[in-house]
């Protein structure tokens, strides 16, 4: 027996525990990595697996795939969970590996249940072992690898990502509880209406673990009736249904997500996916200074000149919800992320600047124009300092025409209008300026 083997009384496992699959072939779901031709079936069917991180939300298969290879592979398996394991505990297993690498020729293969939860020290210590062959590593979780693991120790692994399970794999996982005899519930006469199953298919949301939790809930506390079945109806399975707690971290991979999807949304003028997204990230907790500064460099970045309104109403937003906070901070914000969101939309002034900013780290030997330099201290003009910079104030329209770029850079063009919002009038302004200069 290794150590995923269920107890010898499996009646007392919970019902998740029971229905966990032993091989590959039972897997429900993630068929674009455990598909027959993909290279995961592959390598576990051959026992030729490398290290891996398997990253995904609950509930999806990352432990089962973990305890498919236990039941496969010829190699010592040993697994430790993250959350209270530290350095000793991976000292024992590197030199137990050491000894049957050396001994028996045998090699380890280390599962690491929420690896996220090592801290930086202990991924170090991994990495030289798992660099060298002497532990092959399997590390699950949640959060996203690329913000959660270093990258010394990703770059040594290969990174499968776990989706929700589909409404029909789920349905499929009823179906097989229904009729397995041996670890389902296939001994038990239950009849459960198909309102019921598609129900709780669909508020499971892709978690394996929450719809076999909700259906042996379902199945304990529902009386026979006169048949001696088991009826699980609708109205059964809407009481037994546990909603998921809402999956944020403020500091993982969804937190990034979420602003990511937010801030897209605005630039792309959909509002109702803005307003869906900032609820999602308000309903779990995020800093609404935080959501606020980002509709804060939307309105430059990507509205800038074709309104500058929009950066008044961000800013506006952002003294607004350090002062008031939530609840009503929700309204603010979402006042001023639809402005933005409608707002008409252009790149001027953040292609400007960063076009401008490239050239300006490649020419700091470039010298300035000495009409533009500082001409204030004494004898300054004797240098050339100031001298033929006019008032254009004494100008018509207030506009002399003379150009400042250094002459080495006289050719480049960073500010380039587009025909969006009020740019369209800028750019008749400034054409106007120059073609009545001399006049």
């Amino acid at each position: 027996m290794n150590l995923f083997d269920m107890d010898e009384d499996i009646r007392k496992l919970p019902l998740a525990s029971r229905m966990r699959p032993v091989s590959i072939d039972e897997i429900v779901g993630q068929q674009h990595i455990i598909g027959k031709d993909k290279l995961l079936y592959r390598a576990i069917k051959a026992d030729r697996l490398g290290s891996i991180i398997l990253y995904g939300p609950p509930g999806v298969g990352k432990t089962t795939i973990a305890r498919v290879i236990a039941n496969t592979t010829n190699s010592h398996f040993c697994k430790l969970n993250a959350t209270s394991a530290g350095i000793k505990d991976v000292e024992k297993i590197i030199e137990e590996a050491k000894f049957n690498q050396n001994a028996y020729h045998k090699g380890t293969i280390l599962f690491i249940d929420e690896i996220h939860r090592f801290n930086k020290t202990q991924q170090d210590y991994l990495l030289p072992y798992v660099e060298d062959g002497i532990v092959i590593l399997i590390g699950a979780t949640t959060e996203n690898p690329y913000f959660e693991v270093n990258n010394a120790l990703l770059s040594r692994c290969r990174i499968f990502e776990l989706k929700p399970l589909e409404k029909q794999d789920l349905i499929r996982l009823i179906d097989r509880t229904l009729t397995d005899q041996k670890r389902g519930l296939g001994n038990e006469k239950i009849i459960i209406d198909e309102d019921a199953k598609n129900f709780l298919a669909d508020m499971a949301s892709g978690d394996a673990r929450s719809v076999l939790n909700a259906l042996e809930l379902a199945y304990l506390t529902t009386d026979k009736n006169k048949e001696g079945k088991i009826h699980i109806s609708l109205e059964v399975a809407e009481e037994c249904i546990q909603k998921k707690a809402i999956r944020y971290d403020k500091s993982g991979g969804n937190h990034y997500d979420a602003i990511s999807a937010f801030i897209e949304s605005m630039k792309h003028t959909e509002p109702d996916a803005t307003l869906y997204y900032l609820a999602r990230m308000l309903i779990a907790g995020e800093d609404v200074k935080y959501i606020a500064r980002r509709i804060c460099v939307c309105a430059s970045e990507d509205i800038g000149l074709a309104n500058s309104q929009a950066l008044v109403v961000a800013t506006n937003a952002f003294l607004a919800v350090e002062r008031i906070g939530m609840p009503e901070a929700a309204k603010i914000l979402a006042h001023a992320a639809l402005y933005v969101c409608c707002s008409p939309k252009s790149d001027t002034v953040s292609r400007g600047i960063t076009q401008a900013m490239a050239d300006a780290k490649q020419t700091t030997n470039v010298p300035i124009p000495p009409f533009l330099q500082d001409a204030s201290y004494k004898n300054a003009q004797k240098l050339g300092r100031g001298v033929g910079l006019d008032n254009i104030h004494a100008f018509k329209n207030h506009y002399s025409g003379k150009k400042c770029m250094p002459k080495e850079l006289s050719n480049r063009h960073y500010f380039q209008l587009t025909q969006m919002g009020n740019e369209k009038s800028i750019q008749k302004f400034l054409d106007y300026l120059r073609e009545n200069r001399n006049n």
